[in-house]
């Protein structure tokens, strides 16, 4: 696959996460292999369809308005790096605590490596501290540190 494919798998898997829950669903079936694995750094390794499906749900579920957008984009071999910010509304249960109708807003990097069309793997970090902050759950260290 070219660099210029491997960036559009990637565009067109967050275009199908900005359609909603149903439409992330369908883009996941089709663009990640049955034996995928993503790397999130929350919870441990996402492993296959099921669970990255699972995983969507919970956050969709928290955050029905959820919305990502590319800022960057390095593609190379058989690998694409996208610097993302997202936003949403969190509207239900996240992490065990009940909704605070607090809308935030997060960056985070993903690399996805490709084999045949479809991701095998992902690595995915994002700013869980200061998601965290902004729906009260950590509190926000003042001016002195205090």
């Amino acid at each position: 696959m070219s660099t210029k494919e491997i960036k559009g798998l990637v565009r067109r898997l967050i275009e199908g996460l900005n359609k909603g829950q149903a439409a992330a669903m369908a883009v996941i079936d089709e663009l990640y292999a049955t034996d995928s694995v993503v790397h999130s750094g929350i919870g441990g390794d996402i492993h296959g369809i099921k669970e990255n499906k699972q995983s969507t749900s919970e956050f969709f579920n928290a955050f029905p308005d959820l919305h990502f957008t590319i800022d960057d984009m390095v593609a190379e071999g058989d690998k694409a790096t996208t610097r993302w910010t997202c936003t949403g509304t969190q509207k239900g249960e996240f992490m065990g605590r009940p909704p605070t109708k607090k809308k935030v807003t997060i960056w985070g990097i993903s690399i996805d490596r490709f084999a045949g069309g479809k991701a095998v793997e992902e690595w995915v970090r994002h700013d869980t501290l200061g998601l965290m902050q902004q729906l009260g759950l950590v509190p926000t260290l003042g001016k002195g540190g205090k």
